[in-house]
């Protein structure tokens, strides 16, 4: 593994990056920089999330901006989020850079404060694609003088359904430049967009297409109906240091889920396409300094989320799309750390994790729930070790001491014991006291008794969507995420939370929110896949 002083780069980016302790680059940032720096090709570079894409575009950029004001880069990705971590990335890198200026522009925010920094003489624009073809419609991005364009994130800005807009900005673009797609996945869109606008790209692929980061360890459990809340939550006890992201289908889920997580006392907030961006802001905030332990989303709300520190990843439930699993999963096991993605299931969707195994190539470990006893056992020793470690300010407690000692006087040692890891402790030992044990060891365990009854009102229609049927299916080569891009291609669907899909040869069924039911037929009819009109209708 090389270190970045071995790359190339200018002295003035080598100490921002001291200053930052980036000492060794990761497989992505080895091989990019290099590149881009010797090089006007153009590159495809495909690395899972949090393997440093960020540097490996960015810094060979800023070591290539030429001393003036014109716009010379401009960065896509899906998200918020993703703009501003990316901007505050390229900040730190060019500290000592003069001359480097960075604008970033998004929806949701004041457009005139955007154009004020463009027009202050910015280098580098960092936006997401709606935003972007907006200035250049408005004439406020000039595009000839761009250098550099960056897809970051591309697979997840085509499954949000900004490939109209993609199209638009780099058909503005000069010939001259040069485009680097980042990515995750290698889908069919991808290469197509590669096909369509670049020019002989190089290809990086730093370990297999489209499968799992290699530091994350996938474990699954089976639930019975009906129990999954029960399940979810002592695997949250059982892990006292949690930190991460708690995936749910629909916004009514994840708003019921972490409603539920408050009132039993669980340090959360939600995030779905009902809340507020000043509110989300506010709790991205939190949590990025922990003081959130689970966040729980929807996939939609997720996008972007970049941590680095993520311990978990729990699927509530799986997702439709086995890439959609990848991406969640690969919000944890970043810069270099390792991480967890715990899967809740019931026995009918184990067949679900061979396909997830085939599509990631890591191999799922089937756990069992933890026993009442053994969640009280992991909370005591987390405790303990936390006493055992915390940091003591001698001189400003000792003021102190007489007076506790006062109090305490009479009481033994064990006894002093025994009541501090009580006064933390006696939650869980009611809690779990008459704890049944939920254990199940494989699909073919029996349920009981309670199996039909609840099973059949697991199948039940979800009140909260309606089902539109569409017709193209597996025949005409259309796919899950076909579906997730041409809802979210339509700007009054886009975001929409999509339920149950069911997909035969020549139709696909599926479930979109009930709130929406005036208006999904008459924005998908006339639509077009592979050149086939799209009719659809309420089923």
């Amino acid at each position: 593994m090389k270190t970045f002083q071995e790359l190339g780069l200018n002295a003035h980016i080598q100490k921002s990056l001291k200053e930052l302790g980036y000492i060794e680059a990761t497989p992505i940032q080895e091989e990019a920089i290099p590149f881009v720096l010797e090089n006007d090709q153009d590159l495809i570079g495909l690395a899972q999330t949090g393997t440093g894409k960020t540097a490996a575009f960015g810094l060979p950029i800023l070591n290539k901006l030429k001393k003036n004001k014109d716009v010379q880069a401009i960065i896509l990705c899906p998200t918020r989020e993703l703009c501003l971590q990316i901007s505050r990335e390229m900040t730190n890198f060019s500290k000592y850079s003069q001359g480097v200026t960075i604008a970033t522009v998004y929806g949701g925010a004041s457009a005139e404060i955007q154009i004020r920094d463009i027009r202050a003489g910015a280098n580098i624009v960092v936006g997401t694609p709606g935003r972007v073809y907006d200035l250049i419609r408005k004439r406020v991005l000039k595009m000839h003088t761009i250098r550099f364009v960056v897809l970051d994130e591309a697979d997840e800005m085509l499954d949000l359904g900004f490939k109209d807009d993609l199209d638009a900005i780099l058909e503005d673009t000069p010939e001259t430049k040069q485009t680097m797609l980042f990515s995750a996945t290698m889908s069919a869109s991808i290469y197509n967009i590669a096909k369509k606008f670049m020019r002989e790209p190089k290809e990086i692929s730093v370990g297999k297409k489209n499968i799992g980061a290699d530091k994350v360890s996938h474990q699954y459990y089976f639930t019975r109906p009906g129990y999954k809340y029960e399940v979810l939550r002592r695997i949250v006890d059982s892990e006292p240091d949690i930190y991460g992201i708690l995936f749910c289908r629909t916004k009514h889920e994840t708003q019921e889920i972490a409603d539920k997580l408050k009132e039993d006392r669980y340090s959360t907030e939600t995030l779905h396409g009902d809340i507020p961006q000043h509110t989300r802001t506010l709790i991205m905030e939190r949590f990025r300094q922990r003081k959130i332990q689970l966040l729980v989303a929807t996939d939609v709300a997720a996008r972007g989320i970049d941590v680095n520190d993520l311990t978990h990843v729990i699927n509530y439930n799986l997702p439709e799309a086995n890439e959609i699993y990848v991406h969640r999963s690969g919000r944890t096991g970043r810069a270099q750390k390792s991480g967890t993605s715990i899967s809740l299931l019931t026995t009918r969707e184990a067949y679900k994790i061979r396909e997830l195994e085939q599509k990631t190539g890591k191999t799922f470990e089937l756990k069992q729930v933890p026993t009442g006893k053994e969640i009280c056992e992991r909370q005591l020793i987390s405790l303990v070790d936390k006493m055992k470690n915390i940091k003591v300010d001698e001189k400003e407690i000792a003021s102190f001491l007489p007076a506790i000692e006062e109090s305490l006087k009479g009481l033994s040692r064990q006894q002093l014991l025994t009541r501090f890891v009580s006064a933390e402790f006696n939650h869980f030992i009611e809690l779990y006291k008459d704890a049944k044990d939920l254990q199940i060891l494989s699909p073919n365990d029996k349920f009981g008794g309670d199996r039909g009854g609840r099973e059949r009102r697991e199948r039940q229609p979800d009140e909260n969507f309606i089902n539109v049927m569409i017709n193209v299916g597996r025949d005409d080569r259309f796919e899950i995420k076909d579906l997730f891009s041409m809802v979210n291609s339509q700007r009054e669907l886009k975001g929409a939370d999509i339920g149950k899909v069911k997909m035969s040869g020549t139709f696909t069924t599926f479930g979109i929110d009930k709130t929406k039911e005036k208006v999904v037929v008459r924005c998908l009819k006339g639509l077009r896949f592979r050149g086939q009109v799209i009719d659809a209708k309420l089923a």
